[in-house]
């Protein structure tokens, strides 16, 4: 039996649609543009005015029909069932991709208020929602119909500090903070992943995670932005083999192996992007 073993064939998404929240987020606009490129169909999930901008630039480029932009405050549960919902019945969906995660205040990145010391209960909760609820009820409400066609791929992106715990001397002196909440919720987000791979298998639907090191977004204006001329990359770049942050389009590679055909055999993995910072 002759196999196609073209990369245009082993990777191409054409014909498939790929569910994925935070979609106008930092790593979730260049997501969003690589599924596209690669010929999917697109819902775009996001709680911000910018989704709806982005989501028109994308149907001027690439159709309308590719793209469906789905506003949602995703702490509201209730609202964010009511979407899932309405996306389940629909849209047939193949791919399942969990990337949305609050980096701010809020969450307990870079205030005084989110060490281990302060970190108050709302802040473990919306870690939580990011790391755990959110990708449970994505999994729930359209996962479960990707189950019943026994067809689907579940990407959900982790952190290496899921693996590893952040080094204190990296935000010593510096404004930066990486709350306790995030690392325990993109741990849990791991150890999900290999028991939705676990279970659901043996409905031909895979789940994996990618783990990403330090791609700081130097070039987005938002309140949590890192300006790229800021000793702290300096300091980050030091910890990698590559001595140097990560850009987004250096995810682009995982996402497609896992989100394709290519990856077809491989589930319950945890695919790390991080420039070597765990392997040392």
């Amino acid at each position: 039996m002759l196999v196609d073993l073209k990369a245009s064939s082993l990777f191409t998404l054409e014909g498939k649609t790929a569910f994925l929240t935070g979609a106008s987020g930092f790593l979730g606009r260049m997501f969003t543009r690589a599924l596209l490129e690669n010929g999917a169909s697109v819902i775009a999930v996001g709680r911000s005015e910018r989704l709806l901008k982005e989501a028109e630039q994308w149907k001027a480029k690439f159709g309308a029909d590719r793209i469906h932009a789905v506003q949602v405050d995703m702490y509201d549960f209730k609202a964010f069932a009511e979407r899932l919902e309405e996306v389940a019945a629909g849209h047939s969906v193949d791919v399942i991709i969990n990337n949305a995660h609050e980096l701010g205040p809020a969450t307990g990145f870079n205030i005084p208020e989110g060490t281990l010391e302060k970190a108050p209960i709302e802040q473990w909760e919306r870690n939580l929602a990011g790391g755990v609820y959110w990708p449970a009820m994505v999994i729930q409400k359209i996962g479960t119909t990707m189950k019943e066609r026994h067809h689907g791929s579940i990407i959900n992106v982790a952190t290496m500090y899921g693996l590893v715990a952040p080094r204190p001397g990296l935000y010593a002196g510096t404004s930066f903070m990486n709350p306790p909440g995030y690392s325990a919720s993109k741990a849990a987000m791991l150890a999900f992943t290999r028991y939705v791979a676990s279970f659901w298998g043996p409905f031909n639907i895979r789940s994996n995670a990618i783990v990403p090191g330090p791609f700081s977004n130097t070039e987005d204006a938002t309140p949590n932005a890192v300006a790229s001329g800021d000793p702290f990359i300096d300091k980050l770049k030091g910890f990698t083999s590559l001595n140097r942050i990560g850009r987004p389009q250096e995810l682009v590679g995982a996402l497609l192996f896992l989100a394709s055909d290519a990856s077809s055999y491989v589930t319950g993995q945890a695919i790390i992007v991080d420039g070597g910072w765990t392997s040392v």
